[in-house]
């Protein structure tokens, strides 16, 4: 994956990946390190209904349609492999705006370094000095666990990474509600209503009497 997108794997989302906890990953095709041929290895993976199924259910997913990967593998030199390929997929979700139905496309490069977990440490280290004097900031390497490499769950957490929380149909934008005010609640709605009331006036012959008449 480039180091610019916002779905890279960072520390919060390797964090993430971890809390899943250790069980089987639903989608889960492991290499062994010591077979990859120096010339390099490719490998071509596709989830089946069951997986997929399974995947939808962790990502809090409608369904998905269909993922694929296809990874290219190279040693690297002192156990390394350096991992590049594409992760594409068709996921069923619901629209934040008008809450139906929309299928969204996800096609997610990879690049990325698995190492042995002895080393993660140090290249880790190495990584984060040389981030504060470039500015960049590469993706963390993997750990290769039990001389294996799972290329199905590389799969799926780059498929996850890739979702769009929020996502929209197409054209849609979303408005807040607006209401419109009633004047009579208008802070000088009652002040208005006092002026406007007609103002009480004495009835013509029935004025108060003067003191002559009522010496009479």
């Amino acid at each position: 994956m480039t180091r610019d997108k916002d779905f890279k794997r960072d520390k919060d989302a390797r964090r993430e990946k971890d809390a899943r906890g250790a069980a089987a990953h639903p989608w889960s095709v492991r290499i062994a390190v010591d077979e990859i041929p120096e010339a390099g290895q490719h490998a071509a993976l596709s989830a089946d209904a069951a997986q997929r199924a399974a995947m939808a259910g962790l990502a809090g997913l409608r369904d998905i349609a269909e993922a694929k990967a296809s990874f290219d593998l190279r040693p690297a030199g002192r156990g390394r492999i350096h991992v590049t390929g594409r992760v594409s997929g068709r996921i069923g979700q619901t629209c934040v705006v008008t809450l139906e139905p929309l299928e969204s496309t996800i096609d997610e490069p990879v690049d990325l370094l698995f190492a042995p977990e002895d080393q993660v440490a140090a290249i880790i280290k190495a990584m984060e000095q040389e981030a504060e004097a470039t500015d960049e900031e590469p993706d963390p390497p993997e750990a290769i666990t039990d001389g294996t490499i799972d290329l199905g769950q590389l799969a799926a957490d780059v498929l996850f990474l890739g979702i769009d929380p929020y996502p929209r149909k197409p054209g849609v934008v979303f408005e807040p509600l607006v209401t419109a005010e009633d004047p009579e609640s208008h802070p000088f709605a009652a002040l208005k209503a006092l002026k406007d009331a007609p103002s009480a006036k004495p009835s013509a012959g029935k004025g108060p009497k003067n003191d002559t008449e009522a010496g009479d």
